[in-house]
């Protein structure tokens, strides 16, 4: 009975371990989405000197060169396995490269940057339908914090009323919600044996290919932008920490605690939103999104703990 009692009972050991991975799998999702907020403020402020299209193809131009000095020799090392898998990197690399951050930029022309980040902030309930479908338990109070976390979202994108009076930039904010938390939940099938570089490299490289035919006809009809520091320091910001940073920081979480953990933790992008769209656009913020982000602290701290007990399957 002892040696069952030993073999049943997880040592302290594994479960400091287990804790270690789940506290660092928070830290990473916790600095994806504060670097991802700078992206929305970007993708604002460059509305009217960048046409979407073309803001997201040098945006992955930028991350394939910031990431390639410590991708390629794992990429080419993978290069049989990556093309095995060809059909899930390619279906990754549309949802969480090529379309998704196109439609941010297209939302960017007419939505406030708070707004992008309060609807991106429903992306979390995404990744969880998907997991929850795919037969994970998400556990009472990570479903009650991400209940309350979503409501004060709700709450900030209706301004409090009963209509939500949404701009075409919503919707396409929404869709690439909904963009993102499909790529984020797809992430769990990732093949354990490619490498986070690896994979990364070889996303970007695809999405950006993908992106190609559509920048060729962009650049034809509005032609191209002009280059300076108040439209290339923005693109090198989101190439180099929006995407290359924030990616490999984003799906090494998701692989140490799981799309719909690391979604709680992204319920804290609105609130860093208004506050870089404040201080760096003028988008001010009132008492009804002070009370809505503390709805969204509050859904945070509720749905990201969890008893060691579950720590690190989930």
């Amino acid at each position: 009975m002892a040696v069952l009692d030993r073999i049943r009972t997880p040592s302290t050991s594994t479960v400091a371990k287990a804790q270690k991975g789940a506290g660092l799998g928070l830290l990473l999702a916790a600095v994806a989405t504060v670097v991802w907020s700078g992206s929305f403020v970007t993708s604002r402020g460059l509305h009217d000197s960048v046409p979407p299209v073309q803001a997201a193809f040098w945006r992955w131009i930028v991350a394939l060169l910031a990431v390639a000095p410590f991708a390629v020799r794992e990429t080419w090392r993978q290069r049989a396995l990556l093309r095995k898998h060809l059909g899930f990197l390619t279906l990754a690399a549309l949802l969480g490269v090529t379309v998704y951050n196109t439609l941010v930029n297209q939302a960017g022309l007419d939505t406030p940057a708070g707004t992008m980040g309060m609807i991106m902030a429903a992306s979390p309930v995404v990744m969880a339908l998907w997991e929850r479908l795919g037969g994970q338990r998400l556990g009472a109070r990570r479903v009650i914090g991400m209940v309350i976390a979503c409501a004060g979202v709700l709450l900030l994108v209706s301004k409090g009323s009963l209509t939500l009076g949404l701009s075409v930039g919503a919707f396409w904010m929404i869709a690439a919600a909904l963009c993102f938390g499909s790529y984020s939940a797809l992430l769990r099938r990732k093949p354990a044996e490619i490498g986070s570089l690896a994979f990364l490299f070889a996303t970007f490289v695809l999405g950006a290919l993908m992106l190609a035919p559509v920048y060729g006809v962009s650049l034809a009809v509005q032609g191209g932008f002009e280059a300076r520091p108040g439209t290339v320091g923005p693109l090198v910001y989101v190439g180099v920490f929006s995407s290359a940073v924030a990616f490999f920081a984003w799906n090494k979480a998701i692989s140490l605690i799981g799309a719909a953990r690391a979604g709680i933790i992204y319920y804290l992008q609105p609130v860093c939103v208004a506050l870089l769209s404040y201080a760096v656009l003028g988008e001010r913020t009132g008492p009804l999104q002070v009370l809505c982000m503390a709805l969204i602290l509050g859904g945070v701290v509720l749905g990201a703990a969890s008893g060691t007990r579950r720590t690190g399957r989930q």
